[in-house]
This record gives structure tokens, sequence and C-alpha cells, in this order.
């Protein structure tokens, strides 16, 4: 991809508030906050929110590919180093001859067009290689951009989320204009070729010696002028409104988990595709069952005294049909057992195990009977069961 102008201009690891040292895990964390901060939803009539909202994207679309971004700071290198358009000679400035830093070759611009130095930068090797006279002029097309990504929440029942279900999503959030299809111009008409830029998108500016792209000032980059407007979508092209998106939720998916459903997010520009849908998933808690780590299922089960004290077989519920468990004579409350592979079985990876507790059951209220039993027996135990704690 050739460099755009923008990348001059555009400190985007400040758009996003992160180190240029950021991994892409802190990048996309940062770029998921300021959109959700900054979406037209959320503000609705502030331009300024709006204007913002599109720089992070933008930020986003560079540092969020790894070749972008690595091309990206290369060309802030050369800013840093005084290099770049409107600098001292052009790029290079502060160098004989215009060239680049620590390089052994020197660049004359009045030899080598702009596109024949960022595509020997870059690796990418402008076609015909270096040829004389002034200004050789290399455009970088307008490139069709990718739609933004949106995240949405979904509230799953335990059940639901343990064995896996496809559900719809309900969102609001910008879409394809209903009316003209993404065209942003009224029923029956066609948007007309942008006379300034042929329809392109993007513009040659003179900058000396040689000449540099940028996004077409008449067309937006569109490449078309819409004079009867959609007045749906006021000529943008796309709407905010409300829509459902059918997501598949896999077996065994955890509370906080994020799924992506690929394309399903803001439309694109300029022909670029859509973004991804990120659905962060809840899960409500059971009446009888718990989860502990990716797959154990958790059950507390009470027993008597008498089936602590002596053991017991007790049933247990699980995911499908109840398993019987041993109680051992002597069980202690709090003790736990595990049924191996009775857990859940994630979509991917193997069952987990079955972890239940034994809860010693108190009566709350026992008759007189009951009560002249627990005295005899507690005649026949140990006197303090607490001398070893030493009060």
């Amino acid at each position: 991809m050739a460099p755009q102008r923008e990348w001059f201009e555009k400190d985007y690891y400040k758009v996003l508030g992160v180190e240029s040292s950021a991994t892409e895990k802190d990048i996309s964390r940062a770029y998921r906050k300021l959109a959700k901060q900054y979406h037209p939803d959320a503000n609705p009539g502030n331009a300024e929110a709006e204007e913002r909202f599109k720089e992070v994207s933008a930020a986003n679309d560079v540092l969020g590919d790894p070749d972008k971004r690595k091309e990206y700071d290369q060309v802030r290198e050369m800013v840093a180093s005084g290099a770049g358009p409107g600098g001292p000679g052009g790029f290079g400035g502060g160098y004989p001859g215009g060239g680049f830093p620590g390089g052994g070759q020197t660049f004359n611009f009045d030899d080598v067009g702009l596109g024949d130095i960022l595509g020997g930068l870059f690796g990418g090797g402008a076609a015909g290689g270096m040829g004389g006279g002034r200004g050789r002029r290399r455009r970088a097309p307008q490139g069709p951009t990718a739609g933004a990504d949106l995240e949405a929440e979904l509230y799953l029942d335990f059940l639901d989320a343990v064995h896996g279900v496809t559900t719809t999503v309900h969102l609001t959030g910008e879409a394809v204009c209903s009316v003209c299809h993404g065209s942003g111009a009224k029923p029956g008409t066609t948007p007309d070729v942008c006379p300034t830029c042929g329809g392109t998108g993007d513009v040659l500016v003179d900058q000396g010696p040689f000449s540099f792209s940028q996004v077409c000032p008449q067309c937006g980059g569109r490449g078309a002028i819409v004079k009867d407007k959609c007045r749906n979508c006021k000529g943008r092209g796309v709407e905010v409104r409300p829509r459902e998106v059918k997501v598949k939720i896999p077996a065994g998916v955890q509370g906080g988990q994020r799924i992506k459903v690929a394309g399903r997010g803001a439309p694109g520009q300029f022909g670029g595709p859509p973004g991804d849908l990120y659905v962060v998933v809840h899960v409500h808690t059971h009446p009888v069952f718990g989860r502990s780590g990716r797959a154990n299922l958790t059950v507390r089960v009470p027993v008597t005294f008498a089936e602590a004290a002596l053991g017991a077989a007790v049933k247990v519920p699980t995911l499908d049909t109840p398993v019987t468990v041993k109680v051992r004579p002597g069980t202690q409350s709090g003790t736990t057992v595990k049924v191996p592979k009775r857990g859940i079985a994630p979509a991917k990876g193997d069952p987990g195990d079955l972890l239940v507790t034994f809860v010693v059951e108190v009566p709350a209220e026992v008759t007189d009977e009951q009560r002249a039993a627990i005295e005899a027996l507690a005649a026949t135990m140990p006197a303090d069961p607490r001398v070893d704690l030493g009060v």
C-alpha cells in the first residue's frame, strides 16, 4: 500500500492514546474504548464527536494492520528526522542532495518521483525504475476503507452458554441505507462522476519537484457527486438504525468472552468491506450449578449428619442424567470430590469434570425425641473439640 499524506501529518498513536511500542491488544483495547465513547449512537447530532470517531477509526485502520503499521512507522521515522512534505527541500531536508539519513545512497528529487522513493523504501519498487526529467508523478489511489468494528452485549441463560445456542443480537448502529442501498442518491437517480478527480477519489498536489496524492476536496474521496441526495440518509449512503444479527454461540462460552461475527460491523467506505461485530457474552447464574475455570462444573450437595458420619451413596445432578457419588464415612462439610468428564463439554477441547462439594445439613429445629438422641450422642463425643485452639 502507498503511504497517504495523512500519515505525515497525523500521529495515530496519540489519537488512540497509546505508546508507539503498544501491542496489538493494547491498540485494539484503546480503539474499542474510544470508538464506544465517540460512536454516533452515543452522541447524536454531535459533529465534534463524529469527527473524533472518524479519526479514531482511521488510526485503527492503520495501526490495527501489521503491514500498514510497519509502513506507517517508517514514515513517522522520516518525519522525526526532518524528512517529509513541507520540510526543507521536501524529503531529506538537511541532507545533501535530499538523501535519507543513515543510507549510502543520495536521491535527487529532480530525477526521481515520490512514488519511486517511497516504493523503494517500503520494498514496493515503482514500475519503470528511476526516469529522467523533473517530477515523475506517482499517485497513490484512495483505496477502499473497511468499516468500523462494532460491539454488542448478549445475556445468556447458563445452560445456553454451556450447550451453545444460535440466537439474535439486537443493536443500533450504522448500516447501508435501506432506501438508496448505499449510493447516497435519491431513488431513480445516480451519482455523477466527480469532475475534479475524474472518479478516482483523490487528486495530486504539487510539492515542488514532486506531487502527492490526497483525498479529493470536492467529493471527499467518493469519486462521485450526488446532486439529488437520498432523503433518508442525506447522501451519506449509510443510516443509523436498529438491526438484528444472528450469532452462533459455541458450547462452553464463558462470561466476558467476545464472539467475532465477521462482516457484520459498520459498512465500509468507497466499496471497502464492512467491519466485524464483536459480541460480549454475559452469563446468568444457575440455581444449582456453578462453574470453575474453563470447563469444570460445580454443584453443592447437602448431606445429613448421619450420612457424613457413617457414609452413604447419594444421587447428584449433572447436565444430563444424575450420577451416584459415594460419601465416605467421616466426610467433613465442604469436602469436594471429582467426577471425571461429567462437566462442561466445550466446542474445542476436552470435557471438564463435575466438582461435587458436600455440605453437612444442620436442622434449624429439632423435636424432643431428636434432641434427646443428639444429647445422648454428644455425651459419647470428646469433651472439647476446640482444645487445640488454646482458648
